[in-house]
């Protein structure tokens, strides 16, 4: 047994109270559960999670990418930060085998008994093994959770013909995995497509087509008989009599609910756990999410309607969140989305799309491109988007998903233009939405479009969970609209700048003084030498010269390390992106006043001309890039510049292009006065 213990900083009262009063009690260590912990500390509530896997809490859609040798065990955990300013009590490897809802207590499979105030069954799903001669063989596999991924990792190592049974999404992934490994796998699959429940047969045909090109084979309309062998898998065999050579099997034919405590318990049940619009069983002290929830006859499984329920569970238990209004929310249903990448070729299915074409007033619109292995599909109900489904890549897919679940209309217009190009849209180069997935949107941290995407299809939907989920808009914060586009906020008002007057004053400061320097006539000298001429010794005493122009380039050497400062550990130590910032812009202010006091607005000539213009231009672009960076949010508001393209944007780069120059020139300026 694990125990893992969240407890932040609190205040006398509150943690008196979390140690008095009965806990919240999670069973489930998944994502849903972690997830409903989380809520539950952020609304300060006392949490006792139960995690009945060995191992820590982990990310089951990693698994694909730990199979398949993409990433590391490390990759695959989910984070153990959980929010203040609640407390949270996990034990890894403990499950609950009982429910006694008379003493709102459960019993742990260690023997002890934990009383609740709520209690949350988030109990996830397991797979569903059907009765085919054979599965108890060695070598037959499923893959669902960490065990199992864990043993096909091993297995795949002496592996060399897979036989994966179940064309759907487990079973795709499962075979993307073994195939990375070096195996030749054959995916079996009793329908007549590939992912029945998320495709169509024209999308399923150019999915088999992208699979079966890399080697994969596919047989479909395949039921097996029996798997073949005495102690070890040989083969299968299919139901028309066929054998297909295999050495590994692996089972993913669905999966079923875990309700069985709460079978036990005698909550009502069907598929899954009855749960009403506030996430509560037939008891109102035992809720129920994710994938052991039955809601309107309906058992979601995927993640996002998962955190969906979440949301509602933890209104229901501790109210909204402080700086929420409004009553606690209700839960209505969720839309299904799958988006993933499958063997090479990326899938989008969002929308029930086979309830939604035997509705009355349904509409289907389609678009393929056979050379590039692209299919595109809509479905339109009485003029608005319920339902898109494509195989390959579809820059509109965020923003497909946004309308989908926003029923938007679509106009006549907008339906010619996707059965003649494959866009529902114009191109718009401004739209984060359309960017490629490799697209950087955080520079600071090299988070992609991709990346971010993913996290929101996970169940990110607010920019913090954003951040925790992939570290993008945590240093600079200047890729905040573009992730609030992700997001669906595009009506979000613009939020200034941390210090955004300060940045304002400092910026026009610079400006002015470096505008000085281009603008004003150099000041007149006496034509005749006076002792004590303070100008005199300024621009003509070499001394005074050298510590004026050592102290320039001390200035800008200073900037430079400065602009480095995302590589140096020792300043992001230091201080945030804020605060250095406004030291970046004291920077330009001191180095405008030492330019004076080292030329006196004498521009020079020649190569003393080009330094003079570089240090002038970086001077007089950075103090605009300042000004454009604190005025941004009333900029945006007017229609000056947009996510992608920020007012601060040309005069950024102008401010970087001028300072590039700048060594080079500096040298050969020191060296001809030396060698003068």
């Amino acid at each position: 047994m694990n125990l893992q213990v969240s407890l932040p900083n609190l205040s006398t009262d509150l943690s008196a109270q979390l140690e008095t009063s009965d806990p919240v009690v999670v069973v489930g260590g998944g994502p849903i559960g972690v997830r409903m912990a989380q809520e539950l500390s952020r609304r300060g509530q006392h949490v006792v999670m139960f995690n009945a896997e060995r191992w820590r809490p982990y990310n089951r859609v990693k698994l694909t990418p730990l199979l398949a040798g993409e990433a590391q065990v490390g990759a695959v955990y989910l984070s153990d930060h959980f929010p203040r300013p609640g407390r949270v009590d996990r034990y890894d490897g403990v499950s609950v085998v009982e429910i006694d809802r008379e003493a709102r207590e459960v019993l742990t499979s260690t023997g002890r008994v934990t009383r609740y105030s709520k209690l949350v069954l988030a109990l996830g799903s397991r797979a569903f093994i059907p009765s085919i001669p054979g599965s108890d063989l060695a070598d037959v596999f499923a893959f669902r959770d960490f065990n199992d991924a864990e043993a096909l990792v091993a297995r795949s190592v002496t592996a060399r013909k897979v036989a994966v049974i179940g064309g759907g999404l487990l079973g795709l992934e499962a075979a993307r995995g073994m195939a990375k490994r070096g195996a030749a796998v054959t995916v079996i699959e009793h329908e007549n497509r590939l992912m029945p429940r998320q495709l169509d047969d024209g999308a399923s045909d150019v999915l088999k087509s992208r699979i079966e090109a890399l080697g994969t084979c596919v047989e479909t309309r395949a039921r097996v008989a029996r798997i073949l062998g005495e102690s070890r898998v040989e083969g299968l065999e299919l139901g028309d009599g066929r054998v297909l050579e295999a050495d590994t099997v692996i089972i993913c034919t669905g999966v079923r609910a875990n309700i069985q405590i709460a079978q036990a318990a005698g909550l009502k049940h069907g598929r899954g756990v009855h749960v009403d619009a506030r996430m509560c069983s037939s008891d109102p002290d035992i809720l129920a999410v994710g994938e052991c929830a039955e809601h309107d006859g309906l058992v979601y499984g995927l993640v996002g309607p998962g955190f969906e329920q979440v949301m509602v569970a933890a209104d229901t238990i501790a109210g909204p969140p402080d700086g929420v209004d409004g009553a606690a929310s209700l839960y209505t249903g969720s839309v299904p989305v799958t988006k993933l990448k499958v063997l090479g070729a990326e899938v989008f299915s969002m929308g029930d799309f086979e309830s939604a074409e035997q509705q009355p007033g349904v509409t289907s619109r389609v678009w393929r491109d056979p050379e590039n292995g692209l299919y595109r599909r809509l479905i339109i109900r009485r003029g608005r988007l319920v339902a898109a489904l494509g195989v390959g890549d579809w820059p509109e897919a965020t923003r497909l998903q946004q309308a989908v679940g926003d029923r938007a209309p679509i106009t006549l217009f907008a339906r010619w233009s996707f059965s003649r190009s494959g866009r529902l849209w114009a191109a718009n180069d401004d739209a984060v939405v359309a960017w490629p997935g490799g697209a950087i949107v955080c520079n600071c941290t090299g988070v992609t479009k991709g990346a971010i995407s993913d996290a929101i299809t996970l169940g990110a939907a607010s920019l913090d969970e954003v951040r925790q989920a992939t570290s993008a808009n945590t240093v600079c914060g200047s890729c905040k609209p573009l992730v609030q586009e992700l997001l669906g906020q595009t009506d979000v008002k613009p939020t200034p700048a941390l210090w955004w007057k300060s940045l304002v004053w400092l910026s026009g400061i610079t400006g002015v003084l470096a505008l000085a320097t281009v603008l004003l006539p150099r000041v007149p000298m006496a034509d005749t030498f006076t002792i004590g001429d303070v100008w005199f010794k300024l621009w003509f005493d070499g001394v005074w010269k050298q510590w004026s122009g050592y102290t320039l380039l001390g200035i800008t050497i200073g900037a430079a390390v400065l602009g480095l400062r995302r590589r140096i550990s020792v300043l992001k130590r230091l201080g945030g992106y804020d605060s250095w910032r406004l030291v970046h812009l004291w920077i330009g202010i001191v180095a405008g006043i030492v330019l004076f006091a080292h030329t006196g607005f004498r521009l020079g000539s020649g190569l003393n001309f080009w330094l003079m213009a570089c240090f002038s231009a970086s001077l007089i672009f950075g103090a605009l890039a300042g000004l454009a960076t604190g005025g941004e949010h009333k900029l945006l508001e007017r229609g000056v510049g947009t996510a992608k393209t920020p007012p601060r944007s040309i005069p950024h780069w102008v401010h970087v292009l001028a300072l590039w120059p700048l060594p080079v020139l500096l040298m050969i300026h020191i060296l001809s006065v030396y060698s003068y």
